[in-house]
């Protein structure tokens, strides 16, 4: 019997099953979980060759969305893919609580957009390089991220770019740390 391979295009927004693996050809992925009082969290987000294994994060239900567009294959994961996985997944899982134990939300918002240009943009000498569009990067996907309202958000990165910690360089964002 021949062995399946799902390859699925998603637009922004639509979700993957979780009882599969997924390879991530092109595209963001997000992790939206619920604790009790019913708040979202986002425990992951994936990039491009990232290979996403929901399975084993959750023990409650959880929505895997495609951020932006995304083109995904179904992996059979092996041990050692789980492994690796696990692992990866440990290192962002600890930065993306320490993001949310930010109090001042601003600071909570610039750090997740660091952590995010340091893992899928691009760092040079003049900041972090980092597509919004291209990631989907929406007010409200920003807010959903860090726990804060989608008019906080729009009100920080006002703010960002009046100061200069944002600046529009191209198509992308830059970051300046400097500043």
């Amino acid at each position: 019997m021949a062995q399946r391979h799902l390859r699925l295009r998603l637009s922004a927004g639509e979700s993957l099953p979780t009882s599969l693996s997924w390879m991530l050809d092109d595209g963001y992925v997000v992790l939206h979980a619920w604790n009790e009082e019913d708040t979202t969290t986002t425990p992951g987000i994936w990039g491009p060759g990232d290979l996403v294994i929901p399975s084993l994060i959750h023990d409650r239900p959880v929505h895997l969305c495609s951020l932006s567009p995304v083109q995904v294959e179904e992996r059979m994961a092996t041990a050692e893919d789980q492994r690796v996985f696990l692992g990866q997944h440990v290192l962002q899982l600890t930065t993306l609580l320490q993001l949310a134990r930010i109090r001042r939300a601003e600071d909570r918002l610039f750090r997740l957009l660091i952590w995010l240009g340091k893992r899928f943009g691009r760092v040079s000498s003049q900041g972090i390089s980092l597509s919004f569009s291209g990631m989907n990067l929406t007010h409200r996907n920003l807010a959903e991220m860090t726990g804060m309202t989608r008019v906080t958000v729009t009100k920080a990165l006002i703010r960002f770019r009046q100061e200069g910690r944002i600046a529009r360089q191209g198509d992308d964002e830059l970051l300046r740390l400097d500043r």
